[in-house]
């Protein structure tokens, strides 16, 4: 603060300035010890939410966390690519207070970039290990498994069963007939992706090479990680890479002909998360928000609405059409990791796969 007087300053006057300065000092440390306060006074009750889950999930979820609270809430529904994309945008004036749902290497990637406000909630402390960010920087509410979605009839008819590993997606009998989206865009995507790398050990380059013998039986990569499963039930493709909870709840909407299996070799999962988002309008209101989003309560929600993901909350309910991970055999899948190599990696897969010719 710079104290400008008029003539000559007085003794009395340089007292007065010095008690002026000192009292600005004094309120501007009150302002640091009090910034939570300040936030309380400042938030405006309504949570402004980046949903990656389903529209129903992300609607019925806002829809039950504003009756339990009293705190107002809306949703934008948005594939992970989007969110981070939104969020990204949104730096320096952020649009939404929380990102909810979606895996959490889209998470990791924002919190590498300083998107992400850490805040380890209380209610944190039952969700294992493996489904949180230590430092607070994202939270699980759910897990989802990556898997084939097939369309029996269609398989039949070219004489093929379902897939069972991730060589039987290699058959040229399924030219054109396999879909999947876009890993730039999509959260599913790129955990199919980071999956073909730990099954390489590591090697991005023969993970991208076998992106690259799939590619000629893609149909076309879709910007949604759901939407493979639409495609498989109308027999636009015969096979879809998506979350088993996808092809499980279009099946249960009327398309009992759909089959889910999964690769033996092993196969990904994601871990959908919660977070804040730094700089958002209403922090307080964002705390809440998140705090309940880690209740059972909370994660019960989603077999309501045919969402049929895992809980992270050993308390939760689990509903008997949620696949049973001890059944199925993951890859050690690291979020941070997955996160880290993101933008590279999805700059390759683009530049090496999507726009190669599939002659």
């Amino acid at each position: 603060m710079t104290v400008v007087t008029r003539g000559r300053r007085s003794r009395r006057g340089a007292a007065v300035t010095a008690a002026v300065l000192a009292a600005v000092v004094a309120a501007a440390s009150g302002c640091a010890r009090e910034a939570g306060d300040v936030g309380a006074a400042q938030d405006g009750g309504v949570v402004h939410v980046a949903c990656g889950a389903t529209e129903e999930w992300c609607a019925a979820t806002t829809k039950q966390f504003a009756k339990t609270s009293g705190v107002k809430a809306d949703f934008v529904r948005l594939s992970s690519g989007e969110a981070l994309a939104r969020i990204q945008a949104g730096k320096g004036n952020a649009e939404f207070d929380v990102w909810y749902g979606g895996p959490a290497d889209g998470y990791a990637a924002a919190g590498d970039q300083k998107l992400l406000e850490p805040y380890v909630s209380p209610n944190a402390a039952v969700i294992p290990a493996k489904y949180k960010d230590a430092s607070g920087l994202w939270t699980g509410v759910y897990v989802g498994v990556l898997g084939f979605c097939s369309n029996g009839a269609l398989l039949k008819e070219k004489g093929l069963s379902a897939p069972r590993s991730w060589a039987d997606l290699l058959d040229p009998k399924l030219k054109d007939d396999i879909g999947i989206a876009h890993p730039s865009t999509s959260g599913t995507a790129y955990t199919a992706l980071w999956t073909q790398v730990q099954l390489a050990g590591g090697d991005e380059d023969k993970a991208l090479a076998y992106m690259r013998k799939l590619h000629p039986n893609v149909l076309q990569y879709t910007k949604s990680g759901s939407a493979p499963a639409q495609m498989t039930a109308r027999g636009e493709v015969a096979v879809g890479v998506i979350f088993s909870h996808d092809c499980t709840a279009t099946k249960e909407a009327g398309f009992p002909g759909l089959q889910v299996t999964f690769p033996a070799e092993g196969t990904g999962y994601e871990t959908g998360g919660v977070a804040l988002v730094k700089g958002g309008k209403d922090p307080v209101s964002a705390r809440k928000f998140v705090d309940w989003a880690l209740t059972p309560q909370a994660q019960e929600i989603g077999a309501g609405v045919k969402a049929y993901q895992v809980p992270t909350n050993p308390a939760a309910k689990v509903s008997g059409k949620v696949v049973d991970l001890a059944a199925v055999k993951l890859v050690d899948y690291d979020a941070a990791r997955a996160g880290a190599a993101k933008p590279t990696l999805t700059k390759r897969f683009d530049e090496e796969v999507a726009q190669a010719p599939k002659s």
